[in-house]
């Protein structure tokens, strides 16, 4: 079972290792989910994959992004250079992307990210049949449902940090009023936000309606390791080296069979917190209403109020330094000066102390620790990650010097000069291995040894010096040398597709269905009015997706990746470029419909460049008229009626419709989107209009 840690900068990808994890994954500075994070450069992944491969951990860089058109060759040529470096594996969410990798480099390791939407049985099967090693499970399966994937693919489930309210891959909401897409790395988290919810016009409730708690397993962990998971991930490659450290000790402590202990979990609250949970794993509640900011952890009660300080009753240790945040008020401040009960200067305080009143606090309050110099301080102290290796040495007499060192999977051998007879005093087996156990700069530490030497020899100091420094260095290059020279280039024979022209609308019963027969080809949800005119009109069914083992119908509109015969791909699959277009059709999807997040001009050139490509025109689809789901969530997380007509109101008064279909909660645009002169002129498009 692997411990997933997740890295943002250098120094997070040390707090890892000495944490204790088994991999670790890292964004560069484009095509990452997280593309505000510190990310990394070229050369510091390749720094990072040397580092990572001598302590035996696992690399995985993050290229889970949807992919342009004018994007793609410098997207495969990083792929190459990743490659060649020798990183682990790639996580990714673009289709088109995903099925080339794939091709080009048949001994690379492609993990699907949980932005690729693995929540279904079927999508999880094509994956498979694809080549994809490992699926990065949606936040929202369950435990229960983990359990039933018989498929022979990696599981890979995360089990702390930050979720995502919506599904991974179906979140439009930032997209669609800043222009910042989710699906490209950058999400300005329009969840944490505050808004109301009305039904009709009356006021239900308000508050950070979307905005959820931090995931955190700890307390049922046994079971996660009963579960067949392959990896267990933590998130957060935006926060602190601190919360990488303590996180990934934590669970490197559960995997390895012992508990979590109450301090365990102070630490955790101190690092990020926005009220636990255990999330749809174990069926919990995941929304903190209240707010969208770290908690902490509450350390004491303020006392006393002054002009210049405040007196604060503690039942947790404060230290100079530290960041704290007063409740009611939401003031927070840093603990520049910290004074005891006998207001003299101390660097730590447990029971009474005094601090500046810098935040200007008119009345007594909670105090709640959001951030600890002394956790960094002991991080710092701790006990540094060692690889153990034996070592053997031989001398003979008249023989050459023979050091061999293994780590237990690899040895490496080393030779000195001729052993010679000593002359005075001879060397013994203490002062050999004394010597060669000077190995505090590496990152080994010896726990087998065996001296087999003739009595009475002489070897120099230096040699023994040399041959361990040569052999530890032999070593270092052995662990981190990797091979690879499989790159193919990718066959894309001509398809069977037939294009058409058309207008297509979405209708939901027969009186609509009345008013609309002159359309090409007609949608519905509606399950008893597809089955009943299936056979007489081109009418097809929307699948509700994201359905754990639910079997697709044939000739339906489908919202995730899966096999499906004579279907149409929705929108909220995020095509965005000709390879993902080519490898749904090749899979024998009829007609592809494209990102919403494309522009005009950028659907005009994915046409004209498909066919440049791949010498045939492509059967495509826009939405031009509707109001776009902003979001997909599971369950009735705002608790709203069944058939009911509610919605959400922002700051700017802007008003969401929202509905409950009995599974899945849907939050839709303020707007509609009108692309009706997006050039009807070209006949390579089918227009899809809302009802």
């Amino acid at each position: 079972m692997e411990l997933l840690s997740p890295v943002g900068n250098m120094d997070m990808l040390h707090a890892a290792i000495q944490g204790g994890c088994d991999a670790v994954y890292i964004g560069m500075k484009d095509f990452g989910a997280r593309k505000y994070a510190t990310n990394f450069t070229k050369e510091e992944i390749k720094e990072a994959t040397l580092i990572c491969h001598l302590y035996g951990v696992r690399i995985y860089i993050t290229l889970n992004t949807v992919i342009k058109d004018n994007e793609v060759s410098s997207f495969l040529d990083l792929v190459d250079y990743l490659y060649h470096i020798g990183v682990d594996a790639f996580i990714m969410q673009d289709f088109g992307m995903i099925c080339m990798v794939l091709e080009m480099y048949p001994d690379m390791e492609v993990h699907a990210s949980t932005q690729f939407n693995n929540s279904s049985l079927r999508t999880i099967q094509l994956l498979k049949d694809l080549g994809v090693k490992r699926v990065v499970l949606s936040r929202e399966i369950s435990l229960d449902d983990i359990k039933k994937i018989d498929i022979d693919i990696e599981k890979e489930v995360f089990v702390h940090g930050a979720l995502c309210i919506s599904y991974s891959g179906n979140c439009l909401f930032s997209s669609m009023l800043g222009n910042r897409s989710g699906n490209r790395g950058e999400c300005t988290g329009c969840c944490r936000l505050p808004y109301t919810l009305y039904k009709n016009s009356q006021f239900v409730k308000s508050g950070y309606l979307l905005s959820t708690k931090e995931l955190n397993t700890s307390s049922k962990f046994s079971e996660l390791l009963d579960a067949s998971i392959d990896s267990f991930k933590i998130e957060g490659r935006m926060k602190s080296r601190e919360y990488v450290y303590f996180v990934t000790r934590l669970y490197r402590r559960l995997i390895d069979g012992e508990s979590y202990t109450k301090e365990d979990i102070d630490i955790l609250s101190i690092l990020y917190n926005r009220e636990f949970t255990l999330g749809h794993l174990f069926s919990s509640s995941i929304v903190n209403a209240k707010t969208s900011n770290h908690i902490g952890l509450k350390v004491g009660r303020v006392m006393q109020v002054t002009k210049d300080k405040l007196k604060i009753q503690l039942d947790h240790p404060l230290h100079q330094e530290d960041g704290i945040r007063f409740f009611k008020s939401g003031y927070g401040m840093n603990i520049n000066f910290l004074y005891n009960k006998n207001h003299l200067l101390v660097r730590e305080a447990e029971d009474i102390c005094y601090i500046k009143n810098n935040v200007h606090l008119k009345e007594l309050d909670d105090v709640y620790l959001t951030s600890s110099k002394y956790l960094s301080k002991v991080m710092e102290s701790n006990v540094k990650r060692r690889i153990p290796i034996k070592i053997e040495f031989s001398a003979k007499i008249g023989s050459l010097a023979v050091l061999k060192i293994s780590d237990f999977k690899r040895e490496v051998c080393v030779y000195g000069d001729v052993v010679e007879k000593a002359k005075s005093t001879p060397i013994t087996e203490n002062d050999i291995l004394k010597k060669l156990g000077k190995i505090k700069e590496s990152v080994y530490k010896i726990i087998e040894s065996a001296i087999h030497i003739d009595s009475n020899i002489f070897i120099p100091i230096h040699i023994l010096n040399v041959m361990r420094r040569e052999g530890i260095e032999k070593l270092n290059k052995k662990r981190c040398e990797v091979k690879r020279n499989m790159k193919k280039n990718p066959i894309f024979p001509l398809l069977d597709v037939k294009v058409t022209n058309y207008n297509t609308i979405v209708i939901e019963n027969e009186e609509e269905l009345a008013q609309v027969l002159s359309y090409k080809r007609i949608y519905t949800s509606n399950f008893s009015l597809f089955n009943k005119y299936k056979e007489k009109l081109n009418i097809y069914y929307i699948e509700k997706r994201n359905i754990f083992d639910k079997e697709i119908h044939d000739r339906s509109l489908v919202g995730e990746y899966c096999y499906s015969k004579n279907s149409i791909s929705d929108y909220s699959m995020n095509v965005t470029n000709i390879y993902s277009v080519y490898y749904l059709l090749k899979l024998g999807y009829t007609c592809i419909t494209l990102s919403v997040e494309l522009s005009d001009v950028e659907v005009k050139m994915l046409i004209e460049d498909f066919y440049q490509k791949f010498k045939f025109y492509p059967n495509v689809e826009v939405v031009c008229r509707d109001k776009i789901e902003l979001m997909l969530i599971k369950g009735n997380i705002l608790d709203v009626k069944e058939n009911e007509k509610y919605f959400l109101l922002d700051h700017k008064k802007r008003k969401f419709d929202v509905f409950f279909d009995g599974d899945f909660t849907h939050i839709l645009n303020f707007e509609v989107i009108n692309r009706e002169n997006i050039d009807k002129c070209n006949k390579r498009y089918n227009f899809k209009y809302l009802k």
